[in-house]
């Protein structure tokens, strides 16, 4: 029997508002995923830290502030930096189409904007998160 998946949701940056990643944390535990939150105003260092001392197969950032090509860019940057680049990073929020090709070439793995169904993240994140 495998572990269960372990997904890192963070919030970084400035940005102030967190339903929506309280919201997909706790669609992800309903879904068996164990999730763990590192609340408001995360920096990209402290969320690599935390997948990393906590085994994480996966980095979920929401990310409403606009800083999403920075903040994610950072974030994968450190993941390469701990060779960690088995770690899937996914995204959601206030991301404009126009952005999501370069998000995606940089690394980021799947972006979900307002109004994604949980269930389509849940099963994203079942289907392409793997446990090592």
């Amino acid at each position: 029997m495998s572990a269960p998946l372990r997904v890192v949701i963070a919030k970084p940056g400035l940005d102030g508002h967190d339903r929506g990643a309280k919201v997909i944390a706790r669609a992800l535990r309903d879904a068996g995923v164990e999730v763990v939150y590192t609340g408001l105003h995360q920096t990209p260092r402290q969320i690599v830290d935390t997948a990393l001392q906590e085994d994480a197969d996966g980095i979920g950032l929401s990310i409403l502030s606009g800083a999403h090509m920075t903040l994610f860019a950072e974030v994968i940057a450190l993941l390469r930096q701990a060779d960690a680049t088995d770690i899937t990073v996914f995204g959601g929020g206030i991301i404009p189409a126009a952005d999501t090709g370069a998000l995606r070439e940089m690394g980021v793995a799947a972006l979900f904007t307002p109004g994604t169904p949980t269930r389509e993240v849940t099963d994203w994140v079942l289907t392409h998160v793997r446990p090592s």
